[in-house]
């Protein structure tokens, strides 16, 4: 998956927990959660999402790399494969 199928996969995904966000102009370097206000919940619903749309499961030990824009964007992109058809 290129980076930019991955950041549109993200930015869906983030969508559905943070529909009011702006996230084209998000700092790619700023933590997501204090930014765009995720609580606990906000954020496993990210990831879960996120999971789904990348038909993979992300693993907690794996949820330090999803901080950022940035890194969340790397991760996917590393995954490999393509987005789900849920997600495109």
């Amino acid at each position: 998956m290129t980076p930019e199928q991955a950041r549109a996969v993200i930015e869906r995904a983030l969508g559905e927990v943070a529909p009011d966000a702006d996230l084209v102009g998000l700092d790619p370097d700023a933590d997501l959660r204090k930014t765009l206000e995720l609580d606990s919940l906000d954020f496993l619903n990210f990831v879960t999402g996120l999971g789904t749309a990348i038909g993979q499961r992300i693993e907690e030990d794996d949820y330090p790399r999803l901080a950022t824009m940035a890194g969340t964007i790397e991760f996917v992109a590393a995954a490999g494969g393509q987005p789900s058809a849920r997600s495109t």
